[in-house]
């Protein structure tokens, strides 16, 4: 099935209204009605400088990818407002997929930097935006958007890493080889890794913080660990992101399974 989905997969940028109504019905299922993006804002947006992009099997529109012009007083930018994939096609590769035509499409209208924000802990998204596209994390932002009911988010701040994605850099790499220090220490707690101090005093031009790669199952079953996890890790990145360090990846920590670091790096954005 994923082999035939990705031989398969069309994708194409959209703009006719009906389209949009395919996209806005989609959202609404993989969200909500709610936070479906009305379908005269989308048309606006494709008309003034953004797009939507489609993914298609068999004639079925199963994810989208929408951004917006942004600017900031000085620069022109695209701005990565969402990307969904149905329930059915998740793990697919698609959003990778999505994520490249978009920087394609941004190139070809003229856009060389795109943004957009994510949750430091979804390290499936973590892992897509810094370590296969070679995006950076310049800023860390509390409670972006308030309290939010949907399951992924409900009872915890809403904070987000803002990304930038420079589309004509060349992808960052860093040496490994190097004893890096951790800003954030844990020890086991059951089945999952317990954040149990921080270190905001470390003087080094590379600094690893981990997470835990199921924060999700963490909710569910340890809603005051989840909580801590928010915590620990907000000090830690406000702290060091204000210092002028930039998050470049996200890498497997070898030495504990199911969770991951995040490389931190002095001078970068």
């Amino acid at each position: 099935m994923k082999k035939e989905v990705q031989e398969s997969l069309i994708i194409r940028n959209l703009q006719s209204v009906h389209e949009l109504e395919e996209v806005k019905r989609l959202e609404a299922m993989i969200w909500s009605m709610e936070d479906a993006v009305p379908v005269n804002q989308s048309v606006a947006a494709v008309k003034n400088g953004g797009f939507i992009l489609g993914a298609f099997f068999q004639s079925e529109l199963i994810g989208f990818q929408y951004s917006f012009p942004g600017f900031d007083g000085k620069k022109v930018y695209l701005v990565s407002h969402s990307l969904g994939i149905h329930p059915d096609y998740r793990k697919f590769g698609i959003g990778e997929k999505l994520k490249i035509a978009q920087k394609e499409t941004a190139l070809e209208m003229g856009y060389d930097l795109i943004t957009w924000t994510y949750d430091p802990l979804e390290t499936v998204n973590g892992n897509l935006n810094l370590h296969k596209l070679g995006a950076i994390a310049t800023e860390y932002i509390p409670n972006v958007y308030g309290e939010m009911a949907d399951n992924l988010n409900a009872g915890i701040p809403t904070d987000r890493f803002l990304v930038e994605w420079h589309l004509n850099e060349p992808t960052r790499s860093y040496s490994k080889e190097a004893t890096i220090p951790y800003a954030l220490y844990i020890c086991e707690k059951d089945d999952f890794p317990f954040p149990e101090r921080t270190d905001l005093t470390l003087n080094s031009p590379h600094i690893f913080v981990p997470v835990p790669g199921q924060f999700q199952e963490i909710k569910k079953t340890d809603f005051k660990l989840a909580k801590q996890w928010r915590e620990k890790t907000s000090e830690v990145f406000t702290h060091y992101l204000s210092q002028g360090f930039a998050v470049s990846d996200l890498v497997r920590d070898n030495q504990h399974p199911g969770q991951y670091l995040y490389l931190l790096v002095k001078g970068e954005g």
